[in-house]
């Protein structure tokens, strides 16, 4: 059996820990440490020396994909919130539930004409 959990009675042999990369080495009879929830798995070193060059292979196989997938995402976030932006200004309607005008927009507009006329003709 090569998986162990932990708190397991295991033989000698390295035991690894793929979720933290911790290494346990067992010279005799023992037991791993921690509750049954760690995971260990019983590989010699070689193992590992022969499996690091083929999981670096795989990353570097991947690795034009992963930066194609991040090109297309932020793509996507910059049009996709373009796209938001203008829906979100277009269904505004100059509503601003802060602001107040009891004296009315219109009457302070035609206010500021009038006095403004007036002004020219005493000037004139």
């Amino acid at each position: 059996m090569l998986r162990h959990n932990g708190g397991e009675m295991v033989g000698k042999g390295t035991y690894w820990n793929l979720t933290t990369g911790e290494r346990i080495d067992i010279a005799e009879e023992g037991t791993l440490p921690g509750g049954r929830e760690r995971h260990f798995y019983r590989m010699p070193a070689a193992a590992v020396l022969v499996a690091a060059p083929v999981l670096g292979l795989v990353y570097a196989a991947f690795l034009p994909f992963i930066g194609i997938a991040m090109l297309v995402k932020l793509l996507a976030q910059k049009i996709g919130g373009g796209v938001m932006e203008t829906v979100q200004s277009s269904a505004s309607f100059a509503w601003r539930p802060s602001e107040s005008y009891l004296s009315g927009r219109r009457n302070k507009a035609k206010k500021d004409e009038a006095s403004k006329d007036t002004e020219e003709k005493k000037e004139g």
